[in-house]
């Protein structure tokens, strides 16, 4: 999977960019503040319509620009594709090779792109949130089936919660059930994913780390033991039933998969409360890496990877080893630094080095790096 050409018009603090990206390693750097990270976010959103930062719609357009426009050349499944994304204040608007779409399913795996970025390491410190964004977007990722029924249980308990709010027992008991026919899509969507990423995490943080320290997720919904969906199903009614009286006090639905955890461990203890900052860091990287590698078994081909603020994220240790592994492995890659040669790449690497500087993008040749 490769992204050939990129062209930007009035998205952030670009009012006009293009850029012909190397097929392997490409070094964005500059000084901060300077659009490196929103060039990264462009790249993103051609390929999903969503932002890796929170953001809302206005923000991506320049303030003396109508609209925000991204377009790129795609090459994937052994074909050239061209996806242009328009971003205006009503919504957004999606073409391939200058038809629109209409649904999500036609654009998804065409241009798959995994960011590693210093808010990453957030999800480790902060709460359940972090950890069910990253989740519920990486099994999109390879599972277009998971945003009809995420989309699905969240409109239900909408519904549910309304009725909890206005006092109104007529109808909870139905809107209940739906709900945990919904959840129980959910959560075993999510089981498979995290199933898969077990064994690909402990390896690529042995490659990242250079430690001996055993890296581990587990996905555990609360009250659910069942990994089979009818099973599921009837375990999430029961919570429901169990909780009826908490959720009446509290007029909103207190437990299903829209309050899950993710659990990330470090030798069997909690990556929070005992991992070191380098360990959290080399633990989401890993965490990313893993996802890298479930995106490839699922599409035949590597996503992209987008790596914001190299120069700040990994000591030098730790960037020498990933980038050693990336070296090896058939994968673009796209860099942000505000030094200009802290990836060691090596003399083998093909790196294409960009200067980006108040919203332009200067091209400075293609460079070996150690």
């Amino acid at each position: 999977m490769r992204l050939n050409k990129l062209a930007i018009a009035g998205f952030r603090n670009f009012s006009s960019l293009r850029i012909d990206p190397g097929p392997r390693f490409n070094l964005l750097h500059g000084l901060n503040g300077q659009g490196k990270t929103n060039l990264l976010e462009a790249i993103y959103l051609l390929g999903n319509t969503r932002s890796f930062r929170s953001a809302r719609l206005p923000e991506f357009i320049s303030h003396d620009h109508p609209m925000a426009q991204i377009q790129g050349e795609v090459e994937s499944g052994g074909s050239r594709s061209s996806i242009r994304l328009t971003l205006e204040q009503a919504g957004r608007r999606v073409e391939i090779d200058g038809k629109g779409i209409q649904r999500a399913s036609q654009l998804h795996g065409r241009l798959n792109a995994v960011v590693f970025s210093p808010d990453d390491t957030g999800m480790v410190r902060f709460g359940p949130d972090s950890r069910r964004r990253f989740l519920d977007r990486a099994v999109y990722m390879g599972d277009i089936g998971y945003l009809h029924c995420w989309h699905s249980y969240h409109r239900i308990l909408k519904q549910r919660n309304q009725l909890l709010k206005n006092a109104d027992r007529s109808g909870l008991d139905t809107w209940t059930e739906k709900l945990a026919e919904a959840g129980a899509e959910v959560i075993e969507r999510r089981q498979i994913f995290v199933a898969q990423l077990k064994d690909r995490l402990q390896r690529h943080y042995a490659t990242i780390s250079a430690g001996s320290e055993t890296a581990a997720i587990a996905y555990r919904p609360e009250w659910v033991q069942a990994t089979q969906r009818e099973a599921i199903r009837v375990e999430l009614l029961s919570l429901f039933e169990k909780q009826a009286r908490t959720d009446e006090r509290y007029a909103t639905t207190t437990a299903g998969p829209h309050r899950d955890d993710l659990v990330l461990l470090l030798d069997g203890r909690p990556l929070k409360a005992f991992g070191s900052q380098g360990q959290q860091k080399s633990f989401v990287l890993a965490l990313k890496m893993a996802e890298m590698d479930n995106l490839q078994t699922i599409f035949g081909e590597s996503p992209l990877l987008l790596l914001d603020d190299m120069s700040s994220e990994l000591d030098s240790r730790r960037n020498a080893n990933l980038m050693e592994f990336l070296i090896a492995r058939d994968i673009q890659v796209f860099i942000t630094t505000t030094e200009k040669s802290p990836a060691q790449l090596g003399h083998s690497a093909q790196c294409a080095v960009f200067r980006v500087e108040d919203g332009n993008l200067t091209f400075e040749g293609n460079e070996p790096h150690e």
